[in-house]
């Protein structure tokens, strides 16, 4: 790419990801110059006519090439904001989704007392983003973050570093809650969901550059929620709660093995789009 000012290089790098079928190509070019200029969108308009310096440049057309490519802005530039907070992403971790917020919310709508010595159990970490929002809203919580990966669980001590939380939160290895002990009042989880069919259909971004242990959910999208689910109501206080996040079309399915395991279901919460995205449930009477 031969350019010398920003908005040449935006114009050509906009072209590029647009022929390469990149969905909103100026957006992520406009992404992807602020990383390499260190200007905010606003700057790159104002200070359109800046030439660019050499380093500057090479580092734009190298993102370019790799956004070309369906690499994720997020792991590019490495960094994915969640709940208005910066988190560190990579190949390890599936990048925090605007439709997760959903589940912090219905959390945070649970819990009367903001300023009480919770105690937090996120099972399938990944990222951390759920716990350690929580944690960032929650002041005298204090949380336990489980993954079966260990280069996910180095992303997470990362975030819980970055975010001044390290004080509040331990990150362990293990399957799921097993050889765990309890009590908590309240464990979140966002667990594998997808279905084998439509595993097939995921955008390049998602197929070729995030965890499939994290994506796939099975024949039906429930195999992590039949392995997960009985193993919750020993760890849950009896006044606490668990949040899930479930996939479309999931309510009745989900539902019913909390159910089936002595839980009482006890909200259903949507997204944006208005898609159940979150059940909560609380241990039976």
């Amino acid at each position: 790419m031969t350019a010398t000012t920003i908005a040449q290089c935006l114009k050509l790098g906009t072209a590029a990801l647009r022929q390469q079928d990149v969905p909103n190509p100026r957006f992520d070019a406009q992404l992807l110059m602020s990383h390499a200029t260190g200007f905010g969108r606003l700057a790159l308009l104002t200070e359109s006519e800046r030439p660019l310096s050499a380093e500057e440049q090479a580092a734009f057309d190298a993102m370019i090439e790799r956004r070309c490519k369906r690499e994720p802005v997020s792991h590019i530039i490495g960094r994915r904001e969640f709940w208005s907070l910066d988190f560190h992403v990579n190949k390890h971790v599936l990048d925090p989704r605007p439709d997760s917020e959903t589940l912090i919310a219905a959390v945070l709508g649970c819990i009367e007392n903001k300023a009480a010595p919770l105690s937090i159990l996120d099972l399938g970490t990944g990222s951390g983003c759920l716990l350690l929002a929580l944690l960032s809203e929650l002041p005298n919580a204090r949380g336990t973050g489980i993954d079966i990966s260990r280069p996910a669980l180095d992303v997470c001590a990362a975030n819980a570093m970055a975010l001044g939380l390290s004080d509040r939160v331990r990150f362990l290895q293990g399957d799921w809650a097993l050889g765990l002990s309890g009590p908590f009042n309240v464990i979140v989880t966002n667990p594998p969901y997808i279905t084998d069919q439509d595993m097939g259909s995921l955008a390049p971004e998602v197929a070729r550059h995030e965890p499939h242990g994290a994506l796939s959910g099975g024949l039906d999208g429930l195999d992590a929620y039949r392995r997960l689910i009985p193993q919750t109501p020993r760890l849950l206080d009896p006044n606490g709660f668990i949040a899930l996040e479930i996939g479309q079309g999931q309510v009745e399915s989900v539902g019913a093995l909390l159910t089936d395991s002595g839980l009482e279901i006890d909200g259903i919460h949507n997204d944006l789009a208005g898609i159940p995205r979150c059940l909560t449930a609380k241990p039976g009477k």
